[in-house]
């Protein structure tokens, strides 16, 4: 499987593109920001957008969505708590100082335990709430040199050696520390984890270290 990190926009929001090299078929996770350098990233690994997959609706994961459908005709999906967000995107940068377009409407609601495909692989939908009401990450399993390889695509959910924000609208600390230890920390040890902001880290490293997981 092909796995592209992309860093963008003015708050450093990752952006994943995860694409089949049997069909090149793919999805976007979180297009926060630059949709050029997404649809270039595209185009050199000869990728054709499936789904424009969103963790949760903040502007700076969501905001080339618009320019992303436009171009590729791709659906875009969240999780039905987080789906009117994505009307609001260009007052909630202007609250910072920033620019971001609106997005079309979600062609598809997400739930928990909702599986997507794209190629010959498959994607499971884990409703992760406490950053936003809707927040969800997306685990995955595929073969890699004889292996099988896991991860998951956690958003603003987990960060390596922290968590997200929960002061804003629809956050609650109590609410998020309960995703963390009911969803994530549910999988395997070797799990590895791709966050919406900074580096990559494991499942088992953030159970052992993570200071802000015990707390509840």
């Amino acid at each position: 499987m092909i796995i592209r990190e992309l860093t963008l926009g003015p708050i450093q929001a990752n952006c994943y593109i995860l694409g089949c090299e049997e069909t090149r078929e793919a999805v976007v996770i979180d297009p926060g920001d630059e949709a050029d350098r997404i649809l270039t990233t595209l185009a050199k690994d000869k990728l054709t957008v499936k789904h424009i997959i969103d963790t949760h609706g903040h502007f700076d994961h969501v905001g080339a969505n618009k320019r992303l459908k436009e171009v590729t005709g791709a659906d875009i999906l969240i999780h039905k708590e987080d789906a009117p967000m994505l009307g609001q995107l260009a007052a909630a940068a202007a609250a910072w100082g920033m620019a971001a377009e609106n997005s079309p409407p979600a062609d598809r609601l997400l739930e928990n335990g909702d599986t997507l495909t794209f190629g010959t692989h498959r994607l499971k939908v884990l409703h992760t709430p406490g950053h936003t009401r809707g927040g969800i990450c997306l685990y995955i399993e595929y073969p890699q040199d004889g292996k099988t390889q896991k991860a998951v695509f956690v958003g603003d959910t987990l960060f390596a050696g922290s968590i997200g924000r929960t002061d804003f609208p629809g956050g609650d600390f109590n609410t998020l520390i309960n995703s963390i230890h009911t969803r994530l920390f549910t999988l395997d040890d070797d799990v590895r984890a791709y966050p919406g902001h900074m580096g990559a880290t494991t499942i088992g490293y953030e159970k052992k270290t993570n200071p802000f997981c015990g707390m509840r």
